[in-house]
């Protein structure tokens, strides 16, 4: 069984699909992480940051990259590289590095390789749309953007001020909206969830309620 968890960035997709998977006796895979794994291997190649015009070289850094899950850790060939996945810098570029077509279907072969192993929550920003249209569960969750920005500066892995959060989130959505490929939108059969007035248990609760009623 695959659940499938869409949403905006800082919507807290990974506190809750991470809890989920606990409960239910899932695997976790935060499809993020893939991506910031990558972000932070072509940063150490392009420690002042990158361009379009290196675009090949940074496919070629991704198609390099080799990933694992080792009770929820992820690994980067054989590196457990978890506390380097939310520094601000990974924040940074990180949409950009995701916007890259070609890349993207790195991500998300590695993605169908993983939940093919055994039952999964996956999350995502495309999860329910491209990765995996034919999940048994697909959840949007969504919050306001001040919402978002108060629990990212409230985890304390960011220097940045609370109003600099609220605006790296607005333009993350701006261009998560308008990528090629892979752009954020609500699946035709998701179920939709404002999480912005519910505490972590609440919507914990609603979602496993949404995985256990088709078996009911």
């Amino acid at each position: 069984m695959i659940v499938a968890i869409d949403g905006p960035a800082g919507v807290g997709k990974s506190s809750i699909a991470k809890m989920i998977a606990q409960k239910m006796g899932m695997h976790y895979i935060n499809s993020g992480n893939l991506y910031r794994g990558i972000t932070f291997q072509i940063l150490r190649k392009y420690p002042n940051g990158f361009s379009r015009e290196e675009e090949k070289d940074l496919v070629k850094i991704a198609e390099e990259c080799n990933f694992e899950l080792r009770d929820d850790s992820l690994f980067l060939n054989n590196s457990n590289i978890e506390k380097e996945l939310h520094t601000d810098r990974v924040d940074a570029w990180v949409a950009q590095v995701s916007s890259l077509v070609e890349i993207r279907g790195i991500v998300n072969t590695h993605l169908r390789t993983l939940a093919g192993q055994m039952d999964s929550v996956v999350e995502g920003r495309d999860i329910t749309t491209v990765v995996f249209p034919d999940a048994e569960v697909k959840i949007f969750l969504d919050a306001s953007v001040e919402t978002r920005a108060k629990r990212r500066y409230h985890q304390g892995t960011s220097r940045l001020t609370f109003h600099e959060i609220a605006d790296r989130i607005r333009q993350r959505d701006e261009l998560d909206r308008n990528k090629v490929e892979g752009r954020m939108k609500i699946a035709d059969d998701a179920i939709y969830l404002d999480t912005s007035d519910l505490t972590i248990d609440q919507v914990c609760e609603k979602v496993i309620n949404k995985i256990q009623k088709p078996v009911e």
